[in-house]
């Protein structure tokens, strides 16, 4: 029980200081530029135009809606967290009660570190992991509504139970769950990727000589490509959350009416879209695409 404690606290800890990138990450992923591209140097010392970062986008946001506004749609995600950290934490326990009445059959170290026992934990964490974002995705999807009303300076999206009973009325249940799907299959590759192949680099790359300590960094790096594989996925995701749901980020020109996430996602493949967002720094200014920029257009 304590321990679930100390989870929650630092996990609440966590998501209020990541908020504010968070939500820019998210107005950028839908599209919205409030401000002109500027011209810099990329890394190879070019001149290229670049659209704003993290600090200037963050910047603009205060500007108009003071330092508390970078903080919208916090008390959602705090709810999303809280019971996605009680959800996760009891189906493991579940898990490792049912291994501590089974009859052990090996306790040697090598059997503890085999294959067979790390694609066992990653099925458990797994599990895990999709029974909390199954019950936290309505809170997902009112933390992401909450953010994309900066762009029509809306206020549809208030208050959590405000949000709820909104979110019912016009879309029914299922409106809670739009874009859980992909979040779903992006949160899975990413975990057996980061799983699987960390252990063939601590099992195969990593055993001989003075490398042995670099195998507490495995884990970080492939969780790190990992995230970059299947970035695509939480991209969607966020899309088909805010996608015609009565915002105006949530339609053109930000967006069309996408009639699923597999349209959403051969749209977005389609314009050379799948990353955007991904990354909040030297953002340049794909040549012939078209991007919003208070109510006109650049090129």
């Amino acid at each position: 029980m304590a321990d679930t404690a100390s989870q929650l606290l630092l996990g609440s800890g966590m998501t209020v200081l990541s908020h504010p990138l968070l939500y820019v990450k998210m107005l950028v992923q839908v599209g919205h530029e409030p401000l002109p591209p500027t011209l810099g140097r990329n890394m190879f010392g070019r001149q290229v135009y670049q659209l704003p970062g993290l600090f200037a986008y963050a910047r603009h946001i205060v500007s108009i809606d003071g330092k508390t506004g970078l903080f919208k749609g916090l008390a959602p995600r705090l709810c999303a967290g809280a019971f996605g950290t009680l959800v996760h934490s009891k189906v493991l326990q579940l898990y490792k009660g049912n291994e501590d009445t089974e009859e052990p059959i090996c306790e040697n170290k090598e059997t503890s570190t085999s294959l067979d026992r790390v694609i066992k934990e990653t099925t458990h964490e797994m599990i895990a992991r999709s029974a909390a974002n199954l019950i936290t995705h309505p809170f997902h999807v009112i933390t992401l509504r909450c953010m994309v009303q900066f762009i029509g300076r809306e206020t549809k999206y208030n208050s959590v139970f405000g949000s709820i009973i909104t979110i019912y009325k016009e879309e029914g249940i299922l409106g809670f769950f739009v874009g859980l799907i992909p979040r779903l299959l992006g949160d899975i590759i990413s975990l057996w990727i980061c799983n699987t192949v960390a252990y063939f680099i601590n099992t195969y790359a990593l055993e001989n000589g003075g490398v042995g300590e670099m195998k507490g960094y495995s884990q970080a790096i492939t969780g790190f490509v990992a995230g970059m594989v299947t970035y695509p996925f939480v991209l969607v995701s966020n899309l088909m959350a805010v996608n015609n749901c009565g915002l105006a980020g949530g339609y053109l020109p930000y967006a069309p009416a996408y009639t699923s996430w597999i349209d959403c996602w051969r749209q977005l493949n389609r314009e050379g879209n799948l990353n955007r967002g991904n990354s909040l720094f030297f953002r340049k200014v794909p040549a012939g695409k078209s991007y919003v920029y208070e109510q006109k257009r650049f090129y």
